[in-house]
């Protein structure tokens, strides 16, 4: 009885374990920027099914990886490391999700798949080790960068995509390297991971991401061509002032202000990201 009570849990241990929340995020703007960039109705699902493989495949071997770390300081939310789900189980699902990236990726073309292996291959270093390096801030802006790439090159032609737009992709994924850090600081510094947000500290790194997610907003509303649109009129002046107050509120100790006001601007700058794909029609 017990065993199959353990098999039946295994398939939510097995969500867990792959950082859904983050997974999913990405897919979803991958997949709303390969709607708004022109890519065709039936690509929307490859596009979608594809990188999601690649982000199972990243979560999958990021706990593999951290598990001896993880049962050294305790962690309880992580399947792997409090045995509810097998290594070797998770082994088998980062092996089968990357391969099943690679075969939804081609449909975009060789040059998409290509570019969807360089982001996976940076994702997976990241996991094997750079993120314990002042370098790890790196991976993030590669696979991050390079994501607009894969959904651009899949369209007609394949185009490269404009630089502003690969340079604002990998601002946010550079920020969201320095705010995922922050709340598990303690953790890693107690294992020995010391990335660059290590290095940093915690005010280092809420300045790093608060910068980051404003180069992305400026990217995003001054890199198209022609006038400003309104909606960047608008967002611009917003994501500074948000910001500036999260930065001065967040001076208190223990206060997130600084934390909150950066999601908040990521969201503009993911809008904003959405948004500019209708600038490559």
């Amino acid at each position: 009885m017990a065993s199959m009570q353990h098999l039946a849990a295994m398939p939510l241990a097995l969500v867990r374990a792959s950082h859904p929340f983050p997974a999913l995020t990405v897919t979803a703007v991958a997949t709303g920027l390969a709607a708004t960039s022109g890519r065709a109705a039936e690509d929307l699902m490859t596009v979608a099914a594809a990188v999601l493989a690649g982000q199972l495949s990243v979560g999958w071997l990021n706990d593999l990886v951290d598990a001896p770390r993880d049962i050294r300081v305790g962690r309880a939310d992580k399947p792997v490391a409090t045995g509810e789900l097998p290594r070797s189980v998770v082994l088998v699902g980062v092996l089968v999700s990357a391969l099943a990236a690679v075969v939804l990726s081609l449909p975009s073309g060789v040059l998409a798949t290509a570019a969807h292996l360089a982001a996976l291959g940076s994702a997976w270093a990241y996991d094997l080790g750079v993120k314990a390096s002042a370098l790890s801030v790196l991976p993030y802006a590669v696979s991050f960068g390079l994501l607009p790439v894969f959904v651009v090159l899949g369209l007609p032609g394949a185009p490269l995509p404009p630089a502003w737009l690969v340079l604002a992709s990998a601002s946010l994924g550079c920020a969201a390297h320095f705010a995922n850090v922050l709340p598990d600081i303690d953790d890693d510094l107690a294992t020995g991971v010391r990335g660059l947000p290590h290095r940093l500290g915690a005010t280092g790194s809420h300045v790093a991401a608060a910068s980051l997610v404003l180069a992305a907003s400026m990217l995003l509303v001054l890199g198209p061509p022609g006038a400003v649109s309104g909606t960047g009129l608008v967002a611009l002046p917003t994501a500074v002032l948000v910001i500036a107050v999260g930065l001065v509120m967040g001076r208190r100790p223990g206060s997130p202000a600084a934390f909150h006001a950066v999601l908040l601007v990521a969201l503009i700058d993911v809008a904003l990201l959405l948004t500019a794909g209708m600038q490559l029609n």
